[in-house]
């Protein structure tokens, strides 16, 4: 059974129709965040309890027996100056931590709840074409933090914190893929941290688009409980004449983030990279250690 809510924040009210009994607490403020920018965790919603209590993100919004149109408020601030766009994001075990997805997939992948996830962002998540997909061309998915972009280094400017050789790598891939960049961050980042790389502006190959976690979902593991993942079926979804499983490939540092299409992902390491880069950056540091 679908829900309808109205969320008070920052002297306005956004209505939310697309979240369903079943979603989480969590689900909901996946969809905030695409409406206000506020990453969830920065979210305190007042008025949804659970027993007394604030509802945890594993909730099932059923289970708080909202009325249709109940309003919440919702406090919290978003990322808004360039040098927080351009840091590094928050240590957080959860984040950067993997783990074996194995014993997972089975349990994942094919739930019909999942996949219900999957159809509602095919539906409602927009994509903003930079330039047309390409016919007969395969695709080529890349995270962008710890896989083209290291914020662990010592490095101080970003063409110095990427993947050394990442110009080349794409201007090779581009004669036979399409390229998407995927972050589990807001699109704002993104787009700053793909300026900064020089990646939006080099003439030699082209984005065809950028997603951000909003185009995410969150699914319920049995080891681990709720984690987002990046599902493939968002984009062979809205792209179906062009992608689909057999000719995408999605590069990632986390494994996780394959668990809804675990086929066609690709678990890379920064860590031949960023010692090459370590070396030529903190040389003089280096010496005699």
């Amino acid at each position: 059974m679908s829900l309808s809510l109205i969320i008070k924040w920052g002297g306005q009210e956004y209505t939310i129709t697309s979240l369903s009994e079943e979603d989480t607490v969590l689900d909901l403020k996946q969809s905030l965040k695409g409406l206000t920018g506020v990453l969830p965790e920065r979210q305190k919603l007042l008025g949804l309890k659970m027993k007394g209590k604030p509802a945890e993100d594993d909730v099932k919004l059923g289970a708080l027996k909202l009325k249709p149109n109940t309003k919440i408020m919702m406090m919290g601030t978003r990322e808004e100056s360039l040098e927080d766009v351009l840091g590094p994001p928050p240590d957080n075990d959860d984040v950067v931590n993997d783990f074996d997805i194995e014993e997972e997939v089975v349990e994942v992948e094919n739930r019909e709840e999942n996949l219900l996830k999957i159809s509602r962002r095919v539906k409602e998540y927009k994509v903003e074409i930079l330039n047309p997909p390409r016919e007969g061309k395969k695709l080529l998915v890349l995270d962008v933090d710890y896989t083209l972009f290291d914020h662990r280094s010592c490095a101080e400017t970003g063409v110095e914190l990427m993947r050394p050789y990442l110009h080349e790598f794409l201007t090779s891939a581009y004669e036979d893929y399409d390229i998407v960049i995927w972050s589990a961050t807001n699109m704002k980042w993104i787009e700053a941290k793909m300026k900064e790389l020089g990646v939006s502006t080099n003439a030699n190959y082209k984005i065809t688009f950028m997603l951000d976690s909003a185009a995410m979902i969150t699914v319920h593991t049995p080891r681990r409980g709720l984690i987002d993942v990046k599902p493939l079926g968002v984009i062979w979804g809205k792209f179906s004449e062009y992608y689909s499983k057999k000719n995408t490939i999605m590069f990632d540092d986390i494994g996780r983030n394959f668990l809804m299409n675990p086929q066609n992902g690709l678990k890379v390491s920064f860590k031949e990279a960023r010692t090459i880069t370590l070396i030529k950056l903190c040389g003089t540091e280096l010496k005699g250690t």
